[in-house]
This record gives structure tokens, sequence and C-alpha cells, in this order.
């Protein structure tokens, strides 16, 4: 009996074996690819190698990343990557969208998640989000930390994008006091206005010289010079994307956060669990997709009134009590 047991458990023992030896199935592909702002611009590009890195860390899964330094190179740097036969490439940025378009039409097999823009295909995850939300936030803290009721804002490029950015702060700031003036300005018209920090700080300078003394800034690489004049003349200012906070803690109000981090993630994810699907997706506070940042880098300039103001506003945008217009459905700034 103990000699049949014996031969029973070793013959278990064998299957175990012959599984565990079993070849895995083989491991997905993955891509990134970096906008002009590049992966450590401290904002949007940072927050989708941040998501990246944490899926990788969650599974072992390994991603190929590549910086696409000009639009017209995107195009180069997708058709690479698809000829690989990657399973997705994220492609990080709204400058990528007819890249993203053309590359997806030539490899149906390959998918892609586009973020901050939509691309038509089969094979491809548009992510978008609902800036002006996150935006409206920040601008109600700007209006009530504001001494001159002068607020700033600096964009990258003129571009819808952006100007969603700067109309959804204006319709916070105006929420609190409709006579509050923003001052707006842009860097530049070409990819390099996304990394001239030292543009960003000229334009800081110059707001700060007509009596602005909050400036939100929306420049990715570009705004590291924002947020330096802020701190150097003692005015405060707002990041973006990522949390910014803790760059120049004392003079950061908050940071509008933009999940990119948490779209890359899930994009990963799903493809990892077989779920993944084709179509466009917009989030906004209420999906976790905006939102604004209150740390212990900001908790000291967060007085009780702006928290409470904040979070009162916050939970009727989510209630849908307040609606904050989006200029990219067609409908004008009513700030």
């Amino acid at each position: 009996m103990q000699i049949k047991q014996l031969s029973t458990m070793i013959a278990a023992v064998a299957v175990s074996a012959g599984a565990l030896a079993a070849p895995a199935p083989a491991a997905l592909k993955l891509g990134v690819v970096y906008d002009a702002g590049g992966k450590f611009d401290k904002s949007f590009n940072q927050s989708a190698f941040e998501g990246a890195s944490r899926f990788k860390k969650d599974t072992g899964i390994n991603f190929i990343e590549v910086q696409a330094s000009s639009d017209t190179q995107a195009e180069q740097v997708l058709r690479g990557l698809a000829r690989k036969k990657l399973d997705l490439i994220a492609s990080i940025g709204f400058a990528q969208t007819q890249a993203v378009a053309k590359v997806a039409k030539e490899f149906p097999n390959v998918r892609f998640v586009l973020i901050d823009g939509v691309a038509a295909g089969n094979n491809v995850n548009s992510v978008t989000f609902k800036e002006e939300e996150g935006s409206y936030l920040a601008g109600v803290a700007a209006a009530m930390a504001t001494k001159s009721k002068k607020l700033g804002f600096i964009g990258g490029i003129d571009i819808p994008l952006i100007r969603t950015f700067g109309c959804g702060y204006a319709q916070g700031a105006k929420s609190v006091d409709k006579n509050m003036t923003i001052v707006q300005n842009m860097v530049g018209t070409t990819s390099a206005a996304w990394n001239d920090p030292a543009k960003g700080g000229e334009l800081a300078r110059s707001q700060f010289e007509r009596g602005v003394d909050v400036v939100f800034a929306v420049a990715g690489g570009s705004g590291m010079g924002t947020l330096q004049m802020a701190k150097e003349k003692g005015k405060l200012a707002i990041g973006v994307d990522s949390n910014q906070n803790h760059l120049y803690p004392g003079t950061m109000l908050t940071s509008m956060v933009k999940r990119v981090d948490n779209a890359v993630y899930d994009s990963f994810m799903q493809m990892k669990n077989g779920t993944w699907k084709a179509g466009i997706t917009a989030k906004g506070i209420k999906e976790g997709g905006v939102d604004w940042a209150l740390d212990a880098n900001n908790r000291k300039l967060i007085t009780p009134e702006i928290e409470k103001k904040v979070l009162g506003v916050r939970k009727d945008i989510i209630d849908g009590k307040t609606k904050v217009i989006d200029i990219r459905s067609g409908a004008a700034c009513p700030a």
C-alpha cells in the first residue's frame, strides 16, 4: 500500500513538474511613444511613463519606449514599432493623431491607444479628458487665493485643447468673482513650444509685472520655467497633468492633474486581460480622469475656506449641478 501511495505521489509530482515546465504564452509586446516634450517633462509624458512603469512592476511585462521629437517623426516611429508586430502602442499626445490614424490603417493587426486625441480605426482606442472640469477647480482655488484679482494662464500652443484648459480656468475663477481678470499667453506655434522653459519663464515674469499673482502653466516642459519664475518672484503657480506640487513647495497652490498614467496603465492591463476595445473613452472628474491635487506640499496654502469651496464645486460637477462648458463642442467660452 505504501509503495502504491509512493508511486502515486511520484506520478503526481511528475505531472506537476511537467506543468511548471510548460512553455508560457508569448509575452505581450507593448510600446510607448512620447511627444516632443520628452519622457521626463515632469508633466504629461512623464505621467505616461509612470503608468507604463507601474504596469511593468505589477505584471513583469516590459515595454519599448521611444520619443518622437517632431510631429513628422511620430509617423516614422509608429510605423517602425508596428513593423515589430507590437500588440499595443500607446501614443502620447494629440500631435500624434494623424500619425496614429494613418499607421493604424496600414497595420490592422496592431492596436493603438491615443492619449489626448481622437483617431478613427477599428484598432484604435482614443482616450480624451474633460480638462475643462479640472481647470475649473484650479480657477476656483486661484480666485480665492489671489490678492490682486489678476490671474495668469500660460499655454503651450494656441489650439482648442489648450484653450479648453484656459476657458475652464476662467469659468472657475469667475464663478467666484465675475470681475476677475485673466491674462493669457502662449509659448509658441510649433511643437518646440512644449520644451522651452526659458520662454515659459519670460512670459510668467511679464504677467507678474502686470499684477498677476497666481499663474496656471499648461505648457509641458515650458511650464517648468513658469513654475520656477513664480518661486523666484514669490508668486503662486498651478501645475498641470502630473502632481507638480513637490517641485516648489510653498508657491505651488495646486496642480490640475490629468491621469494619463491611469489611462496608459488601464490600456496595457486591458490588453493583458483580453478586454481591450477600440472606440473613444472620455474621462472627467467623475471618471477619475482629472482632479486637483492637495497634499503635504501645498497644505499650508489651501485654507479651510478654499478647500471647502473647491470640494463643494467638485461634488456639484460630479452630480451634474455645475456644468462646465467645453469649447471643443463648438460653444463659445462664457468667461
